[in-house]
């Protein structure tokens, strides 16, 4: 039988990026079968390495990476190379030569200095796909600044319409739990670059991708961007109410709460059926989206007593079956005891020699039926590929 390969078989990737949006581009082009070599400072790494506690355990009892490294960095290579030095830059220019594509996140500008900025490295490889992930672009008044996620929260408005809402208590604005803004423009990043890399094939012309955290948690605003485009009127914090929909909220059961997500007027009769208050399926406030968001502020006090009388899996059986969205409002420990991420598999377990236990990530939910995704290799140790990749250039002189 023929060994099935990775869509991105043979696309081979220098990993100059460190911390999250960068890694986050490269493990999903990893994942999908690129050869990603992970450029590292020598005797320090990647930032992450050190972002802890948690800490792996290594074999013999001592401290390992932290926890944060592995979720971004499986199915890479890690070389160890000083940049800063000549022997360093020479090493990554010659690299460079051989690969498809580069990704790096210094600050705009910083690489020029050793010659591994895009218009260096394309002098060598005029084919090679250049992706620069930066605070605020290659351009622009803020061009020079450093981003970073929470900061890009706050500045790119998303901080302003999360959280409780003026007046309610713990009210103030709120970033999001995980680093929402780094996330998505590693996977506007890898997007990106498929899309050079196409252009690539086909025409044997590389280019420059320049992805900005700025601009991504721009875009990323999208319906209260286009709520105040339209209105004129900029979003607020909304506790965890939708701007556009009700009942779209979490309610609470006995045990826990429940998040019930109408989406249209049929939904809200079905609900109200379920919930034994059929007549609120058509009262004048309620009958239609429209009427339900302007009354709000009576629509979910009802709700929120009746949902209390039952128990979450109660109220979930009786709104499942009768065609109403609904979820728990899981911890993480819950999301992967659930069922269906058993069924599909959303955790890769991966073992290690120099650590005492296998490290456990979060699959890629991307799902392919002719070539899927691999999982080749664990989250690297610090340099082990060093002599294996510089060695390739040996060979290749």
């Amino acid at each position: 039988m023929t060994q099935l390969q990775g869509p991105l078989s043979g696309v081979r990737v220098l990993d100059l990026s460190r911390v999250l949006a960068g890694p986050w581009a490269t493990q999903t082009l990893a994942d999908l079968g690129a050869e990603v070599i992970k450029i590292e400072r020598p005797g320090e790494g990647d930032d992450t390495r050190h972002w802890g506690p948690p800490f792996t355990t290594t074999t013999d009892g001592s401290k390992g990476d932290a926890a944060y490294f592995f979720c971004a960095n499986r199915g890479k290579k890690s070389v160890a190379l000083d940049i800063a030095t000549p022997e360093g830059a020479e090493a990554v220019r010659r690299l460079a030569a051989t690969c498809d594509v580069v990704v790096e996140n210094f600050k705009t500008g910083g690489l020029a200095k050793y010659g591994l900025d895009y218009a260096g490295l394309s002098a060598v490889n005029p084919k090679l796909v250049y992706c620069s992930i930066t605070g605020f672009g290659q351009d622009g008044p803020d061009a020079h600044r450093a981003g970073y996620d929470y900061m890009i929260q706050a500045m790119g408005g998303l901080m302003s319409i999360t959280g409780q809402p003026d007046g309610a208590p713990g009210a103030e604005p709120m970033k999001v739990g995980v680093a929402v803004v780094d996330l998505f423009t590693g996977l506007y990043a890898s997007n990106a670059i498929l899309a050079a890399l196409w252009h690539a094939r086909a025409t044997g012309e590389g280019q420059h991708v320049d992805i900005a955290l700025f601009d991504v948690q721009a875009a990323m605003l999208a319906n209260q961007a286009t709520n105040y485009f339209v209105s004129g009127t900029a979003p607020t914090r909304m506790g965890n109410a939708h701007p556009n929909l009700a009942p779209y909220q979490p309610f609470p059961c006995s045990d826990g709460m429940v998040v019930i997500a109408v989406g249209n007027d049929g939904q809200f009769r079905a609900l109200a059926k379920a919930l034994g208050v059929e007549p609120m399926g058509v009262d004048p406030r309620f009958s239609t989206n429209a009427f339900r968001v302007q009354h709000r502020a009576d629509l979910s006090p009802a709700l929120s007593a009746l949902t209390a009388g039952f128990t979450m899996k109660g109220l979930m059986t009786a709104l499942e079956a009768a065609g109403v969205p609904c979820g728990p409002v899981n911890t993480i420990d819950q999301v992967f005891e659930e069922p269906q991420a058993l069924h599909r598999g959303l955790t890769v377990e991966q073992s290690r020699p120099d650590l005492a236990t296998p490290i456990r990530t979060v699959a890629s939910p991307i799902r392919l039926s002719k070539t899927p995704v691999r999982y080749d290799a664990p989250p690297p140790k610090l340099g082990q590929d060093t002599d294996e990749v510089l060695a390739t250039l040996a060979t290749s002189d």
